[in-house]
């Protein structure tokens, strides 16, 4: 019987996910949007065998796990959850390896530099998870903590910027969640947008000179190792390249 697999989220006309699922294997892959109120008794339907979890529910579908791996306890935030025989939900955090393959793919190196986080939500406790792991100096940049958008000017020795939050995703492709250009020791922009391609935020940096990178690559790795959490079966990494150069220079 084929698995029933999709992806849970809010707003995912954008997504390339199902694109990126049909070349990992062969199962049904959807798109389920719901409103917050809605995910409890979607969740408690059991009607899939597989999920993917994308803004603003990372959080949110912690509290419906029968069990979850280790990573995804520490961080409170869940992008995978796997449907067991038995019918209970187990929920685990693939986007921890997706960025760390980013990371390594991008050639970044952060240890004991200052690495400017933009955003607090679900998405940002798995790249400050890996970015501490790797002996970064991380400080999270929000609209309304002690670090913010207004006094960014204490941050200007930066090394490194990483976007987590959904600013300048298309649709509103003018937007950006600041301008790089006075960070004059940035070493790379990391967007994890991959639709545009190339956000407000990295022309920005490319303007500057300063490298920057999207989150296609990070998309395509989490999805790899998610695929086969859905399958039950031990992941083959060796495809996360390949699938990455096939959908790198297309159109979205």
């Amino acid at each position: 019987m084929t698995l029933r697999c999709g992806l849970l989220g809010r707003k995912l006309g954008h997504s390339i996910s199902p694109l990126i699922h049909s070349m990992l294997a062969d199962y049904s892959y959807e798109l389920f949007e719901k409103e917050e109120d809605e995910v409890g008794a979607f969740l408690k339907s059991r009607e899939f065998d597989g999920l993917n979890v994308t803004i603003p529910y990372k959080k949110t579908v912690f509290a419906y796990m029968d069990e979850v791996s280790e990573v995804a306890g520490k961080l409170g935030s869940i992008n995978t959850v796997v449907k067991r025989a038995d019918g209970s939900l187990y929920g685990d955090n693939t986007d921890v390896f997706g960025f760390s393959e980013l990371l390594k793919m991008f050639k970044a190196a952060p240890a004991g530099k200052k690495v400017l986080v933009l955003g607090s939500g679900g998405a940002s406790v798995s790249v400050k998870y890996v970015l501490d792991g790797l002996g970064a100096d991380v400080v999270t940049i929000s609209r309304n903590g002690e670090d913010n958008y207004l006094n960014l000017s204490k941050h200007w020795d930066a090394s490194y910027i990483v976007n987590t939050t959904p600013v300048g995703m298309f649709p509103n492709v003018s937007e950006s969640p600041l301008d790089p250009a006075p960070f004059k020791k940035l070493e790379g922009v990391v967007d994890i947008i991959y639709n545009p391609k190339e956000t407000k935020l990295m022309e920005l940096a490319h303007k500057a000179g300063i490298p920057s990178v999207n989150g296609l690559f990070m998309l395509v790795g989490q999805a790899a190792k998610s695929s086969a959490l859905f399958r039950g079966i031990d992941p083959d990494y060796s495809v996360i390249e390949d699938i990455y150069n096939k959908l790198k220079d297309q159109p979205i």
